[in-house]
């Protein structure tokens, strides 16, 4: 695809960086938004629920996108997951959970027709039943649907198994090149063990990557461990108290993986495998904020680290050898520090070069920032007068990123700052949902929800619009 550079006839402010106070664009110029609006097309028809992940949801060839069945975001209750067909709408049934699971929050493989999602515990009881630390991704072959494979092993009792989960995985995303899987994580020993003391760990959000050096098989100690075809290992080190003003975390969260291939390193070299995410910090002045982290990972990761990769009874399962952690951003004295707005999971640029994430600016508009992975101070790129309201996905050839703001759905020109208008303003019922608004794998087209009346009711549909051609 020839890169596009939407940057022609531009009237609002290219990008600002925060070194100490913003630089703010003129006032004339600052918060235009053109409108540019483009083919709008609805997908879906059917009365249910559509659910698009933040990524990763169109086929590698973009002729289908992939989307579950629940009612929202937020309420797991979808059995099926499927894939509709954006020229002809046709749909397909991917996969049916059975034995009272819910599945869902699917995402494509880049360059097969392989897709990955979360399952709900079968036959769940008071004992086992759906939350975070009850859950597994699996995979299924889109010429086999109904057929399901685990993604990730579990086992539960000690002495536990390296390569297996204790534990729920959730929102899996390949990486660029399709080999690696990552995932947010939450440890089930830890958490019915439910007890706090120097010696014991507690459960904390954390991530996790899938690797292909499985399979993975376990004991039959418990009537929940399952085997896995993938070797599954924990990346992130978090504390359940971390200390006023330094790099500790007490959550890592909203992953994504930086580069299709991996990033330049501030010493010349090439890192392949690296993660951005989400880590929970407190401040000098004792306020929890997020910030922008970044690990890089080894080649291997089945070698152990500073423990097990498996944990124990009483400890979390531990990195492996090789994995670096590092905070990038450090906002804590900014009027409003953090990143803040919409739940978001933190998208790179395909180059690598670039991370980007939502915080407020100045006066309080939660804005698209973006930060090197070798750290530095952030770049203000949006100077909207609306907030982004949504998560974000970058344009495959990184010159643009598209979000919802102000009821439409918007991109933005990297290079330029400049913002257009792809959707007309409409009422708020019947806006753009503020959840994912994800690029084709062309950059042509952009897939997003609306609200739409359907027989009785009221559903999430899929709709997509056209990019604004260079």
């Amino acid at each position: 695809m020839e890169a596009r550079d939407p940057t022609k006839s531009a009237e609002i402010s290219g990008p600002s960086r925060l070194d100490g106070e913003d630089r703010q664009p003129p006032v004339s110029m600052k918060g235009i938004v053109e409108d540019a609006f483009q083919l709008e097309r609805q997908l879906t028809q059917q009365p249910c629920g559509h659910m698009l992940t933040n990524a990763g949801v169109w086929s590698p060839d973009g002729r289908w996108i992939a989307y579950d069945v629940r009612a929202w975001d937020a309420v797991f209750d979808g059995t099926r997951v499927e894939c509709v067909h954006v020229q002809s709408g046709e749909t397909r049934l991917l996969y049916e959970s059975r034995h009272g699971a819910a599945c869902g929050v699917v995402t494509f493989h880049p360059h097969k027709d392989q897709v990955v999602f979360i399952h709900g515990p079968e036959n769940p009881n008071a004992e086992w039943s759906y939350g975070a630390s009850h859950r597994r991704g699996v995979l299924v072959d889109c010429d086999k649907p109904g057929t399901a494979r685990n993604l990730d092993a579990c086992d539960i009792v000690s002495p536990f198994t390296p390569g297996a989960l204790r534990g729920g995985s959730h929102v899996h995303v390949f990486s660029g090149d399709g080999q690696w899987v990552s995932f947010t994580y939450e440890d089930h020993v830890l958490a019915a063990s439910a007890i706090e003391t120097p010696a014991q760990d507690m459960n904390l959000r954390t991530i996790g990557v899938s690797v292909p050096a499985g399979p993975v098989q376990v004991p039959r100690s418990h009537l929940r461990n399952h085997d896995g075809t993938f070797f599954s290992v924990l990346v992130v080190r978090v504390t359940a108290h971390p200390k006023a003003g330094s790099d500790e975390i007490s959550r890592a969260c909203e992953e994504g993986w930086v580069g299709t291939n991996g990033y330049l390193k501030a010493d010349g070299t090439w890192q392949s495998k690296a993660l951005a995410f989400q880590g929970h910090v407190v401040t000098s002045t004792g306020q929890t904020i997020s910030e922008v982290f970044l690990v890089d990972l080894p080649g291997d990761m089945t070698c152990p680290g500073e423990g097990p990769l498996e944990g124990t009874a009483i400890r979390r399962p531990c990195p492996p050898r090789g994995t670096a952690q590092r905070r990038l951003t450090f906002t804590g004295d900014r009027a409003y520090p953090g990143l803040q707005g919409p739940r978001h999971w933190l998208r790179s640029a395909p180059d690598g070069s670039r991370i980007g994430f939502l915080m407020k600016d100045a006066v309080g508009v939660v804005q698209l920032w973006t930060v090197t992975p070798n750290g530095g101070a952030p770049v203000q790129i949006t100077h909207l007068p609306h907030s982004i309201a949504s998560a974000f996905s970058w344009s495959p050839d990184g010159t643009c990123v598209a979000f919802i703001a102000d009821q439409s759905v918007m991109e933005v020109a990297m290079k330029t700052g400049r913002c257009v208008r792809l959707t007309p303003r409409v009422a708020h019922e019947r806006a753009p949902l503020p959840f994912a608004c994800i690029y084709s794998p062309d950059g042509c087209n952009i897939a997003y929800l609306r609200s739409v009346a359907a027989g009785a009711g009221e559903w999430n549909q899929i709709f997509c619009v056209n990019s604004e051609p260079a």
